[in-house]
């Protein structure tokens, strides 16, 4: 069984930052895409960041230059780096991952339990 458990969340002003991380953990044998996703009230679950094994990065328009996702593979752990924190930032955040948990089964997109961001003075 494999289980994505999300931290960092929290409170926070405008303009301030935070660190989200993510860990995967479990019958894991090699992981591929990671990627965290957010979702407002009332609105779809979109993409806000993801990065391949191979490190690169791609990132929605409205946080280009404010976040940064980075991953420790050895750690099977990705992080969220949110800088200059807007209220329109405000979500329940999820973590993905695309995890291959033996050498023989195809890999499977798994989802963390949401941790919720909050940007507000």
């Amino acid at each position: 069984q494999v289980q994505l458990v999300e931290s960092g969340g929290g409170l926070v002003q405008p303009g301030g930052s935070l660190r989200l991380s993510c860990a995967a953990s479990g019958s894991i044998f090699s992981i591929y895409a990671m990627g965290w996703y957010r979702q407002a009230p009332g609105k779809q679950r979109e993409l806000v960041a993801a990065i391949r094994r191979g490190g690169s990065k791609n990132y929605a328009d409205s946080v280009k230059g404010r976040f940064t996702i980075s991953r420790d593979n050895a750690k099977n752990t990705v992080y969220l780096q949110m800088n200059s924190l807007k209220p329109e930032d405000t979500a329940v955040y999820y973590c993905n991952a695309d995890i291959q948990a033996t050498p023989m089964s195809t890999p499977y997109g798994y989802w963390g339990q949401g941790t919720q961001v909050t940007v507000s003075s």
